[in-house]
Formats: structure tokens, sequence, C-alpha cells
């Protein structure tokens, strides 16, 4: 089976690059066309008439065959434009009826064991000392921990635990403790 990976964004990059440096090959051979097309002889001589004549069909005969190659180049520049636009529009509508079943398989875990299959856990409010939300069973990161309570006159409140990681993730960090106002009372 094959596979093909394509990026949409490289390939409108590499498009723009490719434009680029076309616009700057053309330039260069409209200021050599002058140069090379219309050669003058060196001399009144027969020899010389012939050596200028000579070396102008080679400089039209370049000009030719550069002319085709902008051509060819710029069809090129159309067709990878186009291809990148075709593979986002590809993307964006494989994304949606993908997302539409996970959201399915997602609310009957979530409702059986409290955890998406795959999913990040949400964080823990911040000042609450609330634990962060565990990732999805099979992928997903757990949620940050929240900061603990800062009380008056009292110890600080403890910071949230970080949520829990699913098979392929990273665990959540856990919360700062709280602030105290009184000396010697973090939390």
């Amino acid at each position: 089976m094959s596979f093909v990976i394509a990026l949409p964004e490289v390939m409108g990059t590499a498009a723009t690059d490719l434009a680029g440096i076309g616009s700057a090959l053309e330039s260069a051979g409209a200021a050599a066309a002058a140069h090379t097309t219309g050669l003058l002889a060196a001399a009144q001589d027969e020899v010389s008439v012939a050596i200028a004549e000579l070396f102008g069909a080679h400089g039209q005969a370049y000009q030719s065959a550069s002319a085709q190659a902008a051509a060819f180049h710029q069809q090129f520049v159309q067709a990878l434009t186009g291809s990148a636009g075709s593979y986002a529009t590809a993307e964006s509508a494989a994304a949606q009826p993908l997302q539409s079943l996970l959201d399915v398989i997602n609310a009957q875990l979530v409702a059986q064991t409290g955890r998406p299959l795959i999913g990040n856990g949400a964080n823990g409010a911040a000042g609450t000392g609330q634990n962060g939300g565990a990732g999805g069973w099979l992928i997903g990161n757990g949620g940050a921990g929240g900061s603990g309570t800062s009380t008056a006159g009292a110890d600080g409140g403890k910071g949230g635990t970080g949520g829990a990681a699913g098979l392929f993730g990273s665990g959540g960090a856990g919360g700062a403790g709280g602030t105290a106002t009184t000396a010697g009372k973090a939390g």
C-alpha cells in the first residue's frame, strides 16, 4: 500500500519561491537578450560577420529555449499552487467526519470511565487547587493542576495535582501552592 504525505502550507511556500526564481530568470534573460542576439561584427571582413551571425543565432536559439522553459515553469508553478489548494480542501473535508466519529466515541467513554479515548485533559482553575483533568486513555496529555488559594492569616492552599496521561502523552504539571500572608505559612 502506498501513502502520500502532502503539506499544503509547504507546497504553497514552494510555489511562491519557485515563482520568485522564475521572475529572476526571466529578468536575467531579458537583460541578456540585446547583448546576445544582435551582435555587431568585430570588423568588416567575412569571417567577423559570419562569427557575429553565428553567435547571434545561438543567442536567438537560447532566447527561444528560455521562453519555452519559462512557459513550462509557469505551468509547473500553477499546478503546484492548485495542488496545494486541492490538498487543503481535501484535508478539511476529511477531518470533519473523523472529528464527529471521535466525538461520539469519546462521549461514550467519558460517560463510562470519566476519560475520553483521545484528547487532552483540562487544566485546573487558577487559585482553586483544582486537579488537572486526565488525558485520553490512548492519546492525550494530562491537564495542569490549578494553583492553590491565597488566604489571609492562614496557610496557603495546596496546588492541584497534574492530570494523568494516556498511553501516549505526558502527565500534567502540578499546581503551585497558594501564597500565605502570615510568615512561615506558605502552602
